[in-house]
């Protein structure tokens, strides 16, 4: 926000302060007006005011606020300044509703004034002559309206003085006003007042301060006056009558002269108009011409602040997501609990009686029998799935949300509970933010409950249902009370709402026993990937490196000489690749994933993979599909020489000579590289709208990179993209995981960066250069193939819309690789489909990752 020059430190942080300050007062000057006046006043002043007189004064209110909006509008004319009319016009608005409601108008307004005129260059002198000759404009107003009601009405039989004496003060009033008038046309020096300079502004100034002023009293009279019954007083009677109390009320220094104001008006109008119906007058008026504007505008200096501070305000929400997300599973779990057992005692306890007789006019009584037993179902649900919530399980998650709202709207439908709506709603919102904590793609159901959890849930149900028969403890239980449905019939509801939740809980208590045990996986430890590291530099194949991702749990063998990576998805369990290490000890590692799947009623399968290992999962008794195709160039005689690497070569020699250089740092290079990759990254997914894969594709995370190498290309030495190198220890095999660039990157970036790791891999004397795999590529579609292959061969021809499988092929054939099949080893037959679908789901970190991007 724009601040004056020279501002000290005190002065900034009171700036920042004082909206803050004005705020709180006003919801403390919120709080005590409508608490001041009775129920009844508040009937009677309701009945005794019609709606077209209360939109007559609203419609009066609008247009003096707009008129109001002219006294800065001079103020600021007769200063010099020059400031657009939004700005004036929303400053004085604010500063006159505050000024009204707080009092002492000249602070509370003017501080609003110099809160929001300071950011637009205003001083503090600058607001204190606006204050100042708003007030002269003020009082002039108040001067011409009131003698002018005086000499021409004498005060109309409202005011206790004779007329002569009203003739007198009214004549005194306009002698005043002449005078101001002679002066501003006569004195044209700077006054000197208190050490500081005042001009006195032109007639012509002058006199658009009187009618502004005169227009403003005359309008603010007349909100009153339009309430007030027809023929009780006239306009100018009662203009003398308001400016006189409001007079008195500016004098008790009150604020908003709240109660003065009122006793002379009642004082005054009682002889007229009967008092019960004056209050009631007044207090419509106080609703209309200070609560109303007054509220309208404390919202619009808070939006106002918050607009002004957005940039703050993020980075502070932020600041609190991060905090607290590390708690928000155990806090979610805990407000689920709470919540269902806000609506399981509620649905055993007995409604209001006025909220059920308003229900009886408006829900149909089928309606609210099926929102009492529903609303109870909720209940026992969120019971349910706190548990999930604790785990941080998203099906958990979205599941509390939509109960939360539901178990809302059934509140209101069965009894008008708006509080218990309410909370339900906050407790929804305030989970909201904090999707991304319920990260585990595991199945609910298979989440066992611990001892301490079911008694508890336990205990809220047989609460919840003690609760019942003790509130309908005077109730004669009959076998047709079941059966018995009416508006009143608490009680029978209350035995169908425990019926529904001590059966659904007795359903869910026999899920969880008959239920087999939950496989207990877990990310692995740092003893467990520091294991592994040399056995993945050993490996003949590059496919091993995704060990070190840390997103796959890890089986090694006693020996500590195999290893195994897997990921459990539903009853899926899934193996990337072969098992790593000695044939026999890959065989015995096989043996064991497939008896550990078993033990948990999964399916055991191995996701890509090689011909070598065939006979191994025939012998498991998984059957074998074909994936794909998997590239590999040999890089003993690869060079850019000859006619079908023509494309390469001139692709390589263009990008040199556009500034284009390639390098491969080492491992311990990668940390300090670490800022700019993260930025290519999120770049790079941003421009893609995707997210990160996993479990066969690595993902960016520091710990992974920095296992091994780095390629990095740049342009004129920015860096442009870069992609991090498997290289075993062995040199039989190189390949890389994640390639991410720049958003702007030429066509041939990709080219560049393979062709130049070809390259280095050559001289540093490995064997061939891993591309991955073609999805489909290599199936027949022969009439006696098995279906599954004449299925990937459609797929692989006319599958663009899904995936562009004969684009990735083409691409990959510029290099002339070799190719080799890749299998996926399952039990096939009707396992196939949840088989296949716990693949799609750990490589696309969930089910909804398979149809987004």
């Amino acid at each position: 926000m724009l601040r004056p020059p020279g501002m000290s430190k005190v002065q900034r942080v009171l700036t920042t302060a004082l909206p803050l300050l004005l705020l709180c007062v006003a919801a403390y000057v919120l709080h005590r007006e409508l608490s001041h006046y009775r129920r009844e006043d508040v009937s009677a002043g309701l009945a005794a005011v019609t709606a077209s007189r209360i939109l007559l004064a609203l419609a009066v209110t609008v247009v003096n606020y707009a008129a109001l909006t002219l006294y800065d509008v001079l103020a600021l004319g007769h200063a010099g300044h020059r400031i657009p009319y939004s700005r004036v016009g929303f400053t004085s608005f604010v500063g006159y509703a505050f000024g009204h409601n707080l009092g002492a108008s000249f602070l509370s307004g003017g501080s609003v004034r110099y809160r929001l005129y300071s950011a637009w260059g205003l001083t503090a002198l600058d607001v204190a002559r606006v204050s100042a000759f708003n007030a002269l404009t003020f009082w002039l107003g108040l001067a011409a309206v009131t003698g002018a009601s005086l000499l021409l009405e004498g005060g109309g039989g409202v005011l206790s003085l004779s007329t002569p004496v009203a003739h007198g003060v009214g004549a005194a009033l306009g002698l005043l006003l002449v005078g101001y008038f002679v002066a501003c046309a006569t004195v044209r020096k700077p006054l000197r007042i208190r050490g500081l300079e005042w001009t006195l502004p032109t007639p012509a100034r002058a006199l658009a301060q009187l009618v502004v002023s005169c227009g403003d009293w005359a309008l603010a009279a007349a909100v009153l006056w339009v309430l007030l019954p027809p023929d009780s007083v006239s306009l100018p009677s009662l203009t003398a009558l308001f400016a006189l109390a409001q007079l008195a009320g500016i004098a008790s220094q009150v604020p908003a002269g709240l109660g003065v104001f009122e006793t002379v008006m009642l004082s005054a109008l009682t002889p007229r108009v009967p008092a019960p119906q004056v209050v009631g007058v007044l207090l419509v008026y106080r609703l209309v011409y200070y609560l109303l504007p007054f509220t309208v505008a404390a919202l619009l200096l808070a939006g106002h602040e918050l607009l002004q501070r957005r940039h703050h305000l993020t980075r502070l929400a932020k600041v609190v997501h991060s905090s607290f997300a590390p708690v928000v599973p155990w806090v979610a779990s805990a407000v689920a609990f709470v919540a269902g057992t806000v609506l399981l005692f509620s649905g055993a306890t007995p409604p209001v009686a006025e909220r059920l007789a308003l229900l009886r006019r408006l829900v149909p009584l089928p309606l609210l029998e099926v929102s009492h037993l529903l609303g109870s179902l909720v209940g026992v649900s969120l019971l349910l799935l706190a548990r999930g919530l604790q785990r941080r399980l998203d099906a958990a998650y979205v599941l509390t949300q939509v109960l939360l709202v539901a178990g809302a709207v059934f509140s209101v439908v069965k009894g008008v509970d708006y509080e218990e709506a309410t909370l339900l709603l906050v407790l929804a919102a305030a989970l909201a933010p904090f999707h991304q904590q319920f990260y585990r793609h595991t199945s609910l159901f298979a989440e066992a409950f611990s001892p301490g959890w079911l008694l508890a849930t336990v205990a809220v149900v047989g609460a919840s249902v003690w609760l019942g028969f003790f509130s309908y403890r005077h109730v004669e239980y009959r076998n047709d009370l079941w059966w018995h449905f009416a508006f009143s019939g608490n009680a029978p509801r209350f035995l169908r709402a425990s019926v529904g939740v001590l059966g659904a809980t007795i359903v869910a208590g026999l899920a969880a026993l008959l239920r087999p045990a939950s496989p207990r996986t877990h990310p692995p430890t740092v003893e467990e990937l520091q294991r592994v590291r040399p056995l993945v530099a050993s490996a003949p194949e590059s496919m091993a490196s995704l060990a070190l991702v840390g997103d796959k749990s890890l089986l090694l063998n006693d020996a500590g000489t195999a290893f195994l990576m897997y990921g459990v998805s539903g009853r899926a369990w899934v193996s990337m690749g072969d098992p790593v290490g000695p044939p026999d000890a890959a065989t015995e590692l096989a043996w064991r994933f497939l008896e550990m799947a078993d033990r948990h009623h999964g399916w055991a399968c191995f996701y890509q993979v090689g011909p070598g290992a065939l006979p191994r999962y025939l012998d498991l008794g998984l059957t074998l599909l074909k994936l794909g195709e998997e590239a590999t160039v040999p890089l003993q005689d690869f060079n850019l020489e000859g006619p079908e690497r023509r494309g390469l070569r001139h692709g390589m020699h263009r990008m040199e000579r556009e500034g284009w250089t390639f390098e491969v740092q080492p491992r311990e290079a990668v940390p300090e590289l670490m800022p700019q990759l993260r930025a290519i990254s999120d770049a790079w997914l941003a421009e893609k709208h995707t997210r990160e894969k996993g479990f066969s594709l690595g993902c960016f995370s520091p710990r992974y990179l920095e296992q091994g190498p780095v390629a990095l290309v740049r342009r004129s030495g920015v860096l442009m993209g870069f992609a991090n190198v498997w290289a075993p220890d062995t040199k039989e095999e190189l390949s890389v995981d994640l390639m991410r660039y720049q958003p702007g990157s030429p066509h041939g970036a990709m080219d560049f960066l393979f062709t130049s790791l070809m390259l280095w891999g050559r001289g540093q004397g490995f064997l061939r250069f891993n591309l991955g795999m073609a999805p489909f590529s290599g199936f027949e579609a022969r009439a006696l193939a098995p279906m599954w292959n004449r299925l990937g061969a459609l797929l692989f021809r006319h599958g663009e819309h899904f995936y562009n499988f004969q684009g990735l092929r083409q691409y990959k054939e510029k290099f002339r690789p070799d190719w080799a099949p890749r299998y996926l080893a399952s039990p096939g037959g009707l396992a196939l489909p949840g088989v296949l679908a716990g693949v799609a789901s750990l490589v696309s970190r969930g089910l909804g990752g398979v149809v987004a991007r």
